[in-house]
């Protein structure tokens, strides 16, 4: 609805206080706010007395033309992107134009003489009108901009914990103060555990493993991590699998498996290496890791596991030119996925046959056969200790890719 002529004459008498307005609102008002007198004097004096003057005159001009266009809130979206980057917080921010409406409306009402009285309430409808547009676009734009901010500090805090726990950055002082490490610490690896089941399923459900599901389960387990060692970990997660660092030498709690296992709803395994300095961790990093696919090749229940829980197999598991020999046992059934499974899940079930079957979804008598056809094709003997132990080390080493016929990992 047009505003009428006496609505117009009033608002006109403002013009002239445009100035003097953003700078009463920059240098007086907006000082009652928490926070804002911290701001630097170059701020307040240029950028917000400017993104004042800039709404009061277009207010002015929307007395003029009630369809003005949408270009006239560049500004304010220009200026929230900007506070945002310095890290003004949003409610200071939001106030402060809030706030500014609050010291336009006095201007007009000091401005309006007696029987102007309607003409008065059209334009405080006007300003009102519009102010949820305004307030609307300036928190849009200041959250876009904070969300762009702290992704782009995520993804650089990522790539910094990545490269040092790979040992592709130098850890320099500049790094381990960035990262707060200065002496010996805890790596621990993470793992969620796959959920044991028939070789194919059976019901239809979706698969409860999806990427979205897992990545809530890993942060899941960072939170209490955190909560766990009350510090923030360097805490870095790929798929269903992560590495941390504890920025102390420490023993990780007994039950710290059965927290995690609690909080994220599916069996979680750890294992934990001591590195005496941070020059260390990659390979701290590389143990751990290499500890908690032994534990689970192994058949060893989730848990916290360390070196000692797994030596002999960890030594059998290294490379080198028997290491390649024995991972090529398996090369007659590496493209024989069923004979694989059967054996990694025979021998984690410390050779039970009915409890392979039950978890495998077969009848005992498949597993028997299965499992004659594996020692037909490799020649490994699973009854005898040479033979099982043979078939351990044969998986360990295949996974590590120490086969020498071709094939990949099992």
């Amino acid at each position: 609805m047009p505003l009428s002529d006496e609505a117009r004459a009033l608002a006109l008498r403002c013009e002239p206080r445009v100035n003097g307005l953003a700078r009463h609102m920059a240098r007086e008002s907006f000082e009652q706010l928490p926070g804002y007198a911290e701001l630097p004097g170059d701020v307040k004096d240029l950028e917000i007395a400017a993104t004042a003057r800039h709404g009061v005159r277009l207010f002015l001009r929307r007395v003029s033309d009630p369809h003005p266009g949408s270009g006239g809130l560049r500004l304010f979206r220009e200026r929230a992107a900007q506070r945002a980057e310095e890290g003004m917080p949003l409610h200071l921010l939001l106030r402060t134009h809030a706030l500014g409406v609050y010291v336009l409306w006095q201007a007009l009402r000091e401005a309006a003489e007696p029987g102007e009285e309607g003409a008065l309430i059209e334009l405080v409808d006007l300003l009102l009108q519009s102010h949820h547009s305004l307030l609307g676009a300036v928190a849009e734009t200041y959250m876009d901009e904070r969300s762009a901010l702290e992704a782009e500090q995520r993804e650089r805090r990522r790539s910094l914990v990545r490269g040092f726990l790979e040992g592709t950055l130098e850890p320099g002082p500049a790094l381990l103060e960035e990262l707060g490490l200065d002496g010996p610490v805890l790596v621990l690896a993470v793992a969620l555990e796959p959920a044991d089941g028939p070789d194919e399923p059976r019901d239809g459900r979706p698969d409860a493993s999806g990427p979205v599901t897992v990545r809530r389960r890993m942060r899941r387990i960072q939170t209490v991590l955190d909560q766990t060692f009350g510090t923030e970990l360097l805490f870095l997660f790929d798929a269903g699998a992560g590495r941390a660092v504890v920025p102390r030498d420490c023993e990780p709690p007994d039950d710290l498996a059965r927290r995690l296992s609690r909080a994220c709803g599916v069996g979680v395994r750890i294992a934990a290496a001591r590195a005496a300095s941070p020059a260390a961790v990659p390979e701290a990093s590389r143990t751990a890791a290499e500890i908690l696919r032994i534990a689970r090749v192994c058949g060893l229940p989730p848990g916290v596991h360390g070196l000692d829980d797994v030596l002999l197999e960890f030594h059998l598991s290294r490379p080198g030119p028997s290491g390649r020999r024995i991972a090529a046992l398996l090369g007659p059934v590496a493209a024989r996925p069923e004979l694989l499974r059967t054996l990694r899940t025979y021998l984690a079930q410390q050779q039970d046959r009915r409890l392979t079957a039950v978890l495998l979804g077969l009848h005992p008598n498949t597993v028997d056969n299965r499992l004659a056809r594996l020692a037909e094709l490799t020649g490994l003997d699973l009854g005898s200790p040479r033979g099982t132990a043979l078939a351990i080390a044969a998986l360990l080493l295949r996974d590590t890719g120490q086969a020498e016929d071709g094939h990949g990992s099992v």
